[in-house]
């Protein structure tokens, strides 16, 4: 299994993670009640039996995970972080995006994701934002 100690190491864990294909090493990266969006869906997968699920869809696909952490905003015992990702097959891109995710620093060191939003950074801006009074 993989151990984060270190926020910032979290996507490039994950994809390791992913790239052992191994679901016990990715479901390990997550808190017991954690969050998992993978898509730009309405669907959240809640806490790791929904979470596990999901995972194993995305080890159906085929391919190699590379995510490089784009930044990692730290705050005492949480951390916000942001990756671009890319899921490829011999040089064939399958899939790629930005992710958006919140960890936490468990009581042991470790790092766990919290919330885990797959493509969140990479959803579509919208079209005219709302005007906001400072």
């Amino acid at each position: 299994m993989f151990a984060v100690t270190m926020p910032d190491a979290m996507n490039e864990t994950f994809a390791r993670a992913f790239n052992s294909r191994s679901i016990d090493n990715l479901l390990a990266l997550y808190e017991p009640e954690a969050i998992l969006k993978t898509d730009a869906s309405d669907r959240v997968a809640a806490g790791r039996a929904a979470i596990r699920d999901a995972l194993a869809q995305l080890l159906a696909a085929p391919g190699t995970m590379r995510s490089v952490n784009a930044f990692c905003l730290v705050h005492g015992d949480i951390a916000l972080l942001r990756a671009d990702w890319n899921l490829s097959d011999g040089g064939r891109l399958i899939a790629s995006g930005s992710s958006a995710e919140i960890v936490r620093r468990q009581p042991d060191g470790r790092w766990l994701y919290l919330i885990d939003h797959a493509v969140g950074a990479s959803t579509e801006a919208m079209a005219e934002p709302a005007a906001t009074k400072y």
